[in-house]
């Protein structure tokens, strides 16, 4: 499916008078009437379609958050507003009960906005240490011109004349199981019990406008790929005054070219020279907070790992306390020697064959694997 902003020749940040007059001129230079070309067709439908998503700010705010995928009621966060399929299938064969004619007067009030998605990538370091973080999210804000009623200044809701008010209709169905009444949500108000004569010009009616809104976020120390950050009251603005939903930031962290994370606790590797695993030595390495000695016992053995203790990951909620850098020893041997190695090389191997016969044939193919010889 092509981009819907794509299809009408608009912007995303495009309001809704663009929206509409892009839509019209699409309109009639592909209406089938007009234009007699192949997939002409099929072009107005898909500009049509992208209309009607677009021009309406809460599909709007559920494409743009989760593209196709979130118009079906499939993008990854319930939407609990699609149930009412189901709850009129019941209202139809027991609305004499009772119990579903509550639940949809119940929802001709206030409802609760939508919680919102929005997913955000950070580096390694910040998510070892934590940052404040500045984003833009878009969602639906309540219209400032009508204060949420959908309706122009000066003016106000009525009372809907196909239902009187009451938000649903009735009528009765003959099967062969005998006749049943059906309730249905009017069609005419949507189940709110009241029709706007005179729209919004700022919302269109709906109450709610999109905004793109600036927030600065606290990210936490200790945060890894699929931590889920909870912003209180900045989803999407609620209905006929209800509460606005909640703000899910989920968190991607980039890899780093040098270090590993393992829950808490950070790996990596270094390379030292045969001299420097046998007599020992102090080197410097990179760690989260930055280049920190590390010391080579000597006698160090290959793949033999090193700890540098609290220089790993602070553990989330409880930053104080931190996990370790654990760091494996790679030993360098030479493939190649000069004379004067081997030569000290040798003296070395005979030092230890004079202790007898059998040390010696054990260091002589000891050096033998170690350094191999100079050709």
């Amino acid at each position: 499916m092509a981009d819907y902003y794509d299809l009408l020749g608009v912007s995303r940040d495009a309001d809704s008078d663009t929206l509409k007059r892009a839509y019209r001129r699409l309109a009639r230079q592909y209406h089938p009437d007009i234009n007699k070309e192949a997939g002409a067709e099929e072009r107005f439908k898909e500009i049509g379609r992208a209309y009607e998503v677009l021009g309406d700010p809460q599909k709007r705010a559920r494409y743009d958050q989760f593209g196709e995928a979130g118009l079906g009621g499939s993008a990854g966060m319930p939407d609990m507003g699609d149930m009412g399929g189901f709850a009129d299938l019941f209202e139809t064969f027991f609305s004499g009960f009772g119990g579903a004619t509550g639940a949809r007067s119940q929802r001709r009030g206030p409802q609760q906005g939508d919680d919102l998605r929005y997913d955000l990538t950070i580096d390694f370091d910040k998510a070892v240490f934590g940052q404040e973080r500045e984003i833009k999210v878009p969602h639906l804000e309540t219209c400032t011109t009508c204060r949420g009623d959908g309706a122009k200044p000066g003016s106000g809701p009525t009372t809907c004349s196909t239902c009187g008010g009451a938000g649903q209709v009735r009528r009765a169905t003959r099967t062969p199981f005998g006749s049943f009444t059906q309730v249905a949500e009017c069609p005419t108000c949507g189940g709110s019990g009241q029709v706007i004569a005179d729209p919004c010009g700022e919302c269109a009616g709906q109450g709610v406008i999109q905004v793109r809104k600036k927030l600065r976020i606290n990210i936490p120390p200790g945060v890894d790929t699929g931590t889920r950050l909870r912003v209180s009251g900045e989803g999407n603005a609620g209905l006929r005054g209800g509460p606005p939903g909640d703000l899910y930031v989920f968190l991607k962290v980039k890899t780093h070219p040098k270090l590993r994370r393992d829950g808490v606790t950070i790996h990596s590797e270094i390379k030292v020279s045969y001299l420097q695993a046998i007599l020992g030595d102090t080197i410097i390495v990179d760690t989260v907070d930055g280049p920190s000695s590390l010391e080579i016992p000597s006698g160090t053995q290959p793949n033999e790992v090193l700890t540098l203790e609290n220089k790993g990951i602070p553990k989330l909620g409880n930053p104080v306390a931190r996990g370790n850098h654990c760091i494996a020893v790679n030993v360098k041997l030479p493939t190649r020697l000069t004379d004067d190695e081997k030569s000290l090389l040798e003296n070395l191997a005979s030092h230890y064959s004079a202790k007898g016969p059998q040390n010696h044939h054990h260091n002589s193919g000891l050096f033998s694997r170690l350094f191999g010889s100079k050709e």
